[in-house]
C-alpha cells in the first residue's frame, strides 16, 4: 500500500523559515498572502490529494485508459475526481484574476504540484499540461485569443496540451512537417501527425486546446522556420461555448511502462483550424514559455514520488520483522527486530529523506524567483530572478527525476521481494518515476543545455547568481564553530565546482565534444551543490530555533542530522564527479563505431 501525508511541517519550513513568505507577499499582487491564507490553502490541498487522488492511484495504474474509434476514456474516477478538483479551485490557483485565476504565487502553487505528483502523477498530467498552456497563451497570444481560450483554461472546464514531438523528431525539432496553410479569414489550416502528446484526449473536459508547432508554407528550414499555432478539439462559439468539431483525431494511446492513467495519443490534424500564437517563425520561443515551466513542474513530478516513496518506505520498515539489530535485540518481545535497526536500511532512507527535504528547499528556492520574475517592478531584481530560473530550470528537472527515481528504487530494496510484486503499490512508484527523466527533454538534452547555453550566457551573468550567494554564505559562516561541520564540507564541493566550471569553459573553446563529455557529471555536481547549500541553510535555520522550539524540537534535531548525514554521506560524490568531468572525453569517444 502507497503510504502519504502531505509534509505540511517541512512544507511552511520552507515558506516560512528557510524562504520568508513576506517577500513575495510584498510583491505586487501579493498583499492578502498572509501565512494564515496560504495554510488554510495547503491543508485543503493535504486532504484532497490524500483522500481522492491516492486512492484513484493504484486503480487507475491497473485500469489504464481505454481507445476505442478515435475516443480516451480515463479510469474509473478520474472523471468524478476531475470535476472535484476544477470545482474547487484548483486549475485557476496561479492565474491572472483578469482571467477567472486566483492570483496566487507559485511558491505555493509549486507546493500544491508536489502534493498532487505525489498521490497521483497521471491524474496531475492533466492540469499540469493545462497550466502550460495558459502560460503560453498568456505570453505570447493576442488579446482576442487570450479572451477566447483563457478563461476557460483557468476555470478547468477546457484543457491544454503541447503538440511538439513527431514521429521522426524529438529533440530535433528543426526536422518537424507539420504544415500551416493561412487562411483568407485570419486563421491556418493545420496538417500534420504528432506523437507522444499527454492528454491529447481524454473524456475529463469539454474541449481540449492544442497547442501545435508547425510550419508556414514559406518558412525556412531549421528551428528558425517555426510557428505556434492554437488549435482547439471543438471550435468556439461566439459565445464562448462549444461549437463544430475541428479536424483533429487521436488514432491511438500508446501502452506505457508507466503514468498508465494518463492518455498519451497519437494525433492527426486534417487541415484543422487554428490561430497563430505570437508571430510567424517565432514558434518555438513561444512554446518554450510553456516548456520551461513544465520542466520545472517534471521536476516536482520527482520530488513528489521521492516523498511518497520515503513515507512508505518507513512505514514498512518500522513493521517489517526480520533478523536482530548488530549491536543486540531491540525489541526482545518480539520474535525478531523491525528492520529499520538495521544500518543498510538506515542509509536508504536517510538517503530518500535527505533527497526529498533537499529538494523541496530547492524547489522553494527556485519558485520564489518565478514570483519576482514575475510580480517585481525594479527592473534589476527582475533580471536577477530570471537568470536564475534559467540556469536553474535544466538541474531541477535532470537532478529531481534522478533522484526521484533513486528513491523509488531504494523504496524497492527496503521492501524487498514485496516491493517487486504489485501488492504494495511500490513497483508502480518505480515504473511511474522513470519516464520524468525522459520527457520534456531527456536528462541528457538538460545537461547540455546547462553547459552549452547557461554555462556562456551573458559571459557568465546566469552562474553568478548562483555562485555569488554561495560563496558570500560560505565566507560568511566560516568561522561560526556551530556550523564548521557543515560549512566546511560545502565550501570544498563548492571548490570543485568552480573548478569543474573553469574546466568546461576552457576546454570547450578547443573541442566542444568536451563540453558535451562532462555534461551529465557536471549538472550532477551542480545539482549537489545547491542540495548541499539548501541543507547548509536549513541546519542553520534549524540551529537558530532549537533551544526555544519547546514542541517543534523533534523537528529541528531531525534537520539538523538529516542535514549532517548528506554533507558526509552524499555530498562527497562532488570530487568523484570532478575525476570524472576532468577525464575528458578520450576514452568516451575513442572506440571505433564499428566495434560497437
Amino acid at each position: 500500500m502507497q503510504i502519504y501525508k502531505a509534509p505540511l511541517r517541512d512544507m511552511r519550513f520552507v515558506l516560512y523559515e528557510l524562504f520568508d513568505s513576506r517577500t513575495v507577499a510584498a510583491l505586487p499582487g501579493g498583499e492578502e498572502l498572509t501565512p494564515e491564507l496560504i495554510d488554510s490553502i495547503l491543508e485543503e490541498a493535504a486532504k484532497f490529494t490524500e483522500k481522492v487522488l491516492l486512492p484513484l492511484n493504484a486503480s487507475g495504474d491497473e485500469e489504464g485508459c481505454h481507445y476505442e474509434n478515435g475516443v480516451v476514456r480515463t479510469p474509473k474516477g478520474f472523471k468524478d475526481a476531475y470535476v472535484a478538483f476544477r470545482e474547487g479551485g484548483w486549475t485557476a490557483m496561479a492565474c491572472d484574476p483578469a482571467y477567472g485565476g486566483q492570483g496566487l504565487p507559485e511558491i505555493v502553487n509549486k507546493l500544491v504540484e508536489e502534493m498532487i505528483c505525489a498521490t497521483n502523477l497521471s491524474f496531475g498530467l492533466y492540469p499540469g499540461l493545462s497550466h502550460g498552456a495558459y502560460l503560453a497563451l498568456r505570453h505570447h497570444a493576442s488579446d482576442e485569443l487570450k479572451q477566447k481560450f483563457l478563461p476557460k483554461l483557468v476555470d478547468g472546464t477546457w484543457s491544454g496540451t503541447m503538440c511538439l514531438t513527431e514521429a521522426h523528431c524529438g529533440t530535433d525539432l528543426g526536422l518537424l512537417r507539420t504544415k500551416a496553410v493561412p487562411q483568407a479569414d485570419g486563421s491556418y489550416r493545420v496538417t500534420g501527425s504528432k506523437i507522444f502528446i499527454s492528454a491529447g484526449e481524454h473524456d475529463l473536459t469539454e474541449n481540449i486546446v492544442h497547442l501545435v508547432l508547425a510550419r508556414l508554407p514559406d518558412a525556412p528550414a531549421g528551428v528558425k522556420g517555426i510557428s505556434l499555432f492554437v488549435v482547439p478539439k471543438f471550435l468556439p462559439t461566439p459565445d464562448g461555448g462549444v461549437g463544430a468539431r475541428n479536424g483533429v483525431l487521436c488514432t491511438a494511446i500508446e501502452h506505457k511502462m508507466g503514468i498508465k492513467a494518463s492518455a498519451t495519443c497519437q494525433l492527426s490534424f486534417e487541415g484543422a483550424t487554428g490561430w497563430m500564437v505570437g508571430r510567424p517563425n517565432k514558434g518555438l520561443q513561444a512554446m518554450f514559455t510553456m516548456m520551461n515551466s513544465e520542466r520545472l513542474s517534471v521536476g516536482l513530478q520527482g520530488l513528489g514520488l521521492a516523498e511518497v516513496a520515503y513515507q512508505s518506505a518507513v512505514a514498512y520498515a518500522k513493521e517489517r520483522l526480520q533478523g536482530r539489530s548488530l549491536n543486540g535485540a531491540k525489541r526482545p518481545d518480539l520474535p525478531a527486530d523491525p528492520i529499520i535497526v538495521h544500518p543498510d536500511v538506515r542509509r536508504m532512507l536517510m538517503t530518500m529523506r535527505a533527497y526529498a527535504e533537499g529538494c523541496r528547499a530547492l524547489a522553494g528556492w527556485v519558485a520564489q524567483a518565478l514570483d519576482i520574475a514575475e510580480r517585481a517592478t525594479d527592473p534589476s531584481a527582475k533580471e536577477t530572478a530570471e537568470d536564475f530560473t534559467a540556469l536553474m530550470t535544466p538541474i531541477v528537472k535532470a537532478l529531481f527525476t534522478e533522484l526521484g527515481f533513486e528513491a523509488t528504487n531504494l523504496c524497492m530494496q527496503a521492501y524487498g521481494g514485496h516491493g517487486y510484486i504489485r501488492d504494495h503499490g511500490i513497483e508502480q512508484l518505480v515504473r511511474d518515476a522513470r519516464i520524468a527523466m525522459i520527457y520534456e527533454g531527456t536528462n541528457g538534452i538538460q545537461a547540455l543545455d546547462l553547459v552549452g547555453r547557461k554555462l556562456p550566457a551573458h559571459a557568465g551573468r546566469y552562474l553568478r547568481r548562483f555562485f555569488h550567494p554561495v560563496s558570500e554564505f560560505i565566507a560568511s559562516r566560516k568561522a561560526n564553530p556551530a556550523l564548521a561541520a557543515l560549512v566546511e564540507p560545502l565550501s570544498k564541493a563548492f571548490g570543485a565546482l568552480q573548478l569543474a566550471t573553469v574546466h568546461i569553459a576552457q576546454s570547450a573553446e578547443r573541442d566542444r565534444e568536451e563540453a558535451g563529455a562532462a555534461a551529465a557529471e557536471y549538472l550532477r555536481l551542480f545539482g549537489l551543490v545547491a542540495l548541499g547549500y539548501m541543507w547548509a541553510r536549513s541546519a542553520e535555520v534549524a540551529a537558530e530555533k532549537l533551544p526555544a522550539a519547546d514542541g517543534d524540537a523533534g523537528f529541528y534535531q531531525s534537520k539538523l542530522i538529516t542535514a549532517r548525514f548528506f554533507m558526509e554521506r552524499i555530498l562527497p560524490q562532488s570530487f568523484a564527479l570532478l575525476t570524472s568531468i576532468k577525464s575528458g572525453k578520450a576514452s568516451m569517444m575513442a572506440l571505433p563505431e564499428a566495434a560497437f
